[in-house]
């Protein structure tokens, strides 16, 4: 039976967690260095004394990003697996049907990624 004392420590712990971030943001923000005028010698790059050439803060391709994504997306797909995995016999033929719709909406996802092209690196 789930009784309100039973979420006292999840409440206790919630509290303890974001006091720590706001503490954290909090003493960061009064305790770190200040910067009292921003010089344009500091915001340019710095390699080694070799003199720049051209801009370092090029921008990059979005394919990296989209990239990037699809792997975390595809990566936590197979984190899922895992508790299906060591209780497959408990969760009997609806545990089993739950997975495979979760793994077909991902395969169809994946046929989708590939035919609008984003896995195309020539494009």
């Amino acid at each position: 039976m789930n009784l309100p004392e039973n979420y006292i420590p999840i409440l206790i712990q919630a509290a303890v967690a974001i006091s720590f971030v706001l503490i954290s943001l909090a003493g960061t923000h009064f305790l770190g260095p200040k910067q009292k005028k921003s010089s344009t010698l500091k915001n340019e790059s710095f390699e080694c004394g070799v003199e720049v050439e051209g801009d370092a803060r090029s921008p990059f391709s979005v394919k990296y990003f989209l990239t990037a994504i699809l792997f975390v997306l595809f990566d936590i797909e197979i984190v899922f697996f895992y508790p299906y995995a060591v209780n497959f016999r408990e969760f009997g033929i609806e545990g089993f049907l739950a997975v495979l719709t979760f793994v077909s909406v991902f395969f169809l996802a994946f046929f989708y990624v590939w035919k609008r092209g984003a896995l195309d690196w020539d494009r």
